[in-house]
């Protein structure tokens, strides 16, 4: 049991190393994360408004106003 909890204490501990060895991400990057949580949220909020029992027509237009700029097609496919 002891040497059980101090391997998971050494696993544990050496964590923050390897977090820390990670890449920085460059721009391009950063700004695709970026329009990839925008039209995830997108998506949500146009997937609540169809729970609510809203039209179609009123949520795949409130998906495609948020959408704009940042997506292509009727709805809102990633631009890469």
């Amino acid at each position: 049991m002891k040497q059980w909890l101090l391997g998971f204490a050494a696993v544990a501990l050496s964590a923050p190393i390897f977090a820390a060895a990670a890449p920085a991400l460059n721009q391009e990057t950063l700004d695709d994360i970026a329009k990839h949580e925008a039209i995830a949220a997108a998506h949500t909020t146009a997937a609540r408004c169809l729970r609510e029992g809203k039209p179609d027509a009123e949520c795949e237009g409130a998906l495609q106003a948020a959408c704009k700029g940042i997506a292509i097609g009727k709805f809102c496919g990633m631009k890469h």
